[in-house]
């Protein structure tokens, strides 16, 4: 089957520029490597990201929003591992995308969900720091069933966008170097509707909720050093509150800033393909910020086992942490929220003041 996806007379897209639309445009060398380097991030992100997940199910009826937030982004990332990696692991050691064009689109369509999923995700998690840090009546407000509500309105969000291009409204196409799909950027040069669409999803998916990771954390960064001097006046419980509250907070701008860094280079890339010049980019360098992004998955399992690490080795010698460990706790934002769970309604009213 062919891609629908067609422009004006002259418009050809960038993947029948070369005959053969699946063919890869690397070296065997370079192949095999990135084929190497996708498995290892595949079996690291998959494991990391399923212990959080098994590690949360046992203990399923005592999860708090925070906690809920976190284990839905171990979902998407435990997704994305899965649905992917395998199939562009698979292709770059046959040196050519096997999968015909369904499988592209299918592979376009679980690459996308799962990262618009997780950066959406993200973005829930940043407002929640801000609301907590910034605006305290906000925590005992938020309930489980709020949290629920929300995360379901993630998934609509992330499958909404995800399946635009399945509809007619874009559409899903061979990256430049042949062994793996994506978004079709390059509509963008093809007609005003696929402008429409390039600019309309870049707003929507990157643009808007990184804006509010940024918002989120600036807020925060300003909160905490125009209240650090009222804090020395307060009493050592409200200080202890206030300390485990910001490691929280410091967790969640860990894992933000590893996504994006992740998937900016990819961004920018995606951006000068589809409003440049063809070829604009070359091949060899395209390559680079998709494996850059496809390891973002890997990223907040690591996160959580140092924090978790660095706060024991402050209680005992590392060496006995270590020894100690006989489990990953299920996310930072548990072992802190839980931490801050006495707080008294009192207590945080002072520390607004």
């Amino acid at each position: 089957m062919g891609n629908e996806s067609l422009g004006p007379p002259d418009y050809l897209p960038h993947y029948l520029l070369r005959g053969d639309p699946f063919a890869s445009r690397l070296s065997p060398l370079a192949d095999i490597l990135a084929a190497f380097y996708i498995g290892i991030i595949g079996v690291l992100s998959a494991t990391g990201n399923g212990y959080v997940l098994y590690t949360s199910f046992k203990r399923k009826s005592k999860l708090r929003p925070p906690e809920l937030m976190t284990i839905n982004l171990a979902i998407f990332d435990f997704g994305i591992s899965v649905t992917s990696k395998p199939f562009f692991m698979v292709s770059s050691f046959s040196h050519r995308w096997l999968f015909g064009w369904q499988g592209c689109r299918c592979y376009g369509w679980a690459g996308f969900f799962f990262g618009c999923g997780s950066l959406i995700t993200l973005t829930i998690v940043s407002l929640d720091r801000y609301l907590k840090i910034c605006h305290l009546s906000y925590g005992p407000w938020l309930k489980r069933h709020h949290t629920f509500l929300v995360l379901v309105l993630v998934w609509f969000y992330a499958a909404f966008w995800a399946t635009m291009p399945l509809l007619g409204w874009g559409s899903y196409a061979p990256e430049p170097f042949g062994t793996s799909c994506t978004l079709d950027w390059w509509l963008a040069q093809a007609s005003l509707s696929g402008q429409t669409f390039v600019m309309t999803i870049l707003f929507f998916c990157l643009v808007l909720p990184t804006a509010i990771i940024v918002f989120s954390y600036v807020k925060i960064i300003v909160k905490v050093k125009s209240s650090s001097k009222e804090l020395s006046t307060f009493d050592a419980r409200i200080k202890s509150s206030n300390i485990l509250e910001m490691k929280l907070t410091k967790v969640a701008m860990l894992i933000c800033a590893g996504f994006l860094i992740a998937w900016i280079p990819y961004a920018v890339v995606s951006v000068v393909s589809a409003f440049g010049q063809p070829d604009s980019v070359p091949i060899a360098l395209s390559v680079i910020p998709t494996l850059l992004a496809k390891s973002s998955a890997v990223y907040n399992p690591i996160i959580y086992q140092v924090m978790d690490l660095k706060n024991s080795c402050k209680k005992l010698s590392c060496f006995q942490a270590l020894k100690n460990r006989t489990h990953l706790n299920t996310s930072r934002l548990y072992t802190v929220s839980r931490s801050v769970k006495g707080r008294t309604p009192a207590n945080e009213a002072q520390l607004e003041a």
